[in-house]
């Protein structure tokens, strides 16, 4: 939004409002001593076109034309126009807390939209109305759990993204939930199924795992639910490839399946603000942090929707409520919406198919880490070469690489995590292999 100064005609009419002739005199009652007494320490004003020209600059050196194989949560895809087009409508972007059902009809209809479509993506039967971001719906999710089971103890694989793992274990940690980890097969980078069979005790409440993990693999979600379900955990799988879901076979065994959409249209931003998700099966729906619009008739019996569950102490008794967390990203999720209703089920399918066919072509001309099935995203090995190294190559032409992994994971020190994407150039892909073969 611009910003638009007030003229002096308006600054003389708001002075006599107040009854003071000058700005002096509006402030005469402040002690001198703490006035200043000198300009702000401020560069002169400019007009509208120095600014626009500025910005454009300042544009140009953030990266403008760069390629990136950078992923790790974050994801390059193409925005389709019409998201803004629909996000920046005064009625949407200019509302707070809309949901009052007799003024926010265009508001709650999106919400039941964005709902639905999720539900059918992950298999869950409901989904809430969004969250903050995937790393924030990673512990709502395990709270979840916990008030479903009873229990008091959180099962999380090393294969979850390093820093959903962080906000987890501080959320824990003060939640009194104690938190271990399981590890992952070193030659197909998948879950460690005996590792999570030997760690699984009668007091844990889920198993946390991420598909496609936190190195691109895709792993067994039916094989990790059996062996939570042997020892009555509930089983919470994550994502943060949402493109992934046009593609890879829904979760439906899951228990609670929580995630990211940053992929559905929603700009990278230097890292927010995002939309997270958590959807489960019906018999759970009261245990769902957040918010649930739902479907019902008006006094004249047409179509209408309402929130119809929150569970924030804003709503019910503080001791009853599930989460105090903002559990609605509604504007961000609002892209998501329009990003699938574009899409449909077909095209979501075909560019999950691009993203998949890009990322093979990339991985076959590089080392790979781990033997897994993946998505858009892999691991591969710097050939004893420093991967920052590498990064610093590539940027010199005009690349961002991807991700050195050794401060996650001390073992895979020489090794980087790439993403290819729609957006990657069969050029671009070639020169990140000249880059990790010279």
């Amino acid at each position: 939004m611009r910003y638009l100064p007030k003229s002096d005609s308006e600054r003389r009419a708001m002075l006599e409002t107040c009854g003071a002739a000058s700005l002096e005199e509006l402030f005469s009652h402040l002690p001198a001593e703490i006035r200043l007494q000198r300009p702000l320490n401020l560069e002169p004003g400019q007009s509208e076109y120095e600014i626009i020209d500025y910005f454009r600059a300042r544009a140009t050196e953030n990266a403008n034309g760069y390629a990136s194989f950078l992923g790790a949560g974050v994801y390059s895809h193409y925005r389709p126009v019409l998201c803004d087009v629909v996000a920046s409508r005064g009625e949407f972007l200019t509302s707070y807390t809309p949901y009052q059902s007799e003024i926010s009809q265009g508001t709650l209809t999106t919400i039941f939209e964005f709902q639905t479509m999720l539900a059918q993506l992950t298999g869950m039967e409901v989904a809430n109305a969004s969250m903050y971001d995937g790393s924030t719906a990673t512990p709502e999710a395990a709270l979840m759990a916990a008030r479903i089971t009873g229990r008091s103890r959180i099962l999380a694989s090393r294969t979850v993204h390093p820093e959903y793992r962080q906000v987890l274990e501080t959320d824990m940690k003060y939640q009194g939930l104690p938190e271990a980890e399981f590890g992952y097969q070193a030659e197909t980078g998948a879950l460690d199924l005996a590792g999570i069979e030997a760690a699984l005790d009668d007091q844990t409440a889920a198993v946390l795992i991420q598909s496609p993990n936190f190195f691109g693999v895709v792993e067994d979600v039916q094989a990790a639910a059996e062996l939570a379900h042997k020892r009555g955990a509930l089983l919470v799988v994550l994502f943060a490839e949402a493109v992934s879901l046009g593609l890879v076979r829904p979760p439906a065994e899951a228990d609670i399946v929580a995630g990211e959409l940053q992929s559905f249209a929603i700009s990278p931003s230097f890292g927010g603000p995002f939309a997270g998700v958590i959807a489960t099966k019906e018999k759970f729906m009261r245990q769902i942090p957040g918010r649930l619009v739902g479907e019902t008739r008006d006094s004249r019996g047409n179509r209408a929707f309402c929130l119809t569950l929150a569970t924030r102490e804003q709503h019910i008794r503080r001791e009853k409520a599930t989460s105090n967390i903002c559990t609605n990203q509604a504007l961000i999720a609002l892209m998501a919406t329009v990003f699938m209703t574009v899409y449909g089920k077909q095209g979501l399918r075909e560019l999950a198919e691009q993203n998949l066919a890009k990322a093979h072509y990339l991985a076959g001309k590089l080392p790979r880490k781990f033997g897994g099935p993946f998505f858009n995203e892999f691991v591969a090995t710097s050939g004893g070469k420093s991967p920052e190294a590498i990064n610093r190559a590539l940027l010199e032409k005009k690349i961002v690489g991807g991700l050195p992994l050794g401060a996650h994971y001390p073992e895979l020190k020489d090794c980087l995590l790439l993403c290819a994407t729609e957006m990657s150039r069969r050029e671009q892909m070639d020169a990140v292999a000249e880059a990790f073969a010279a």
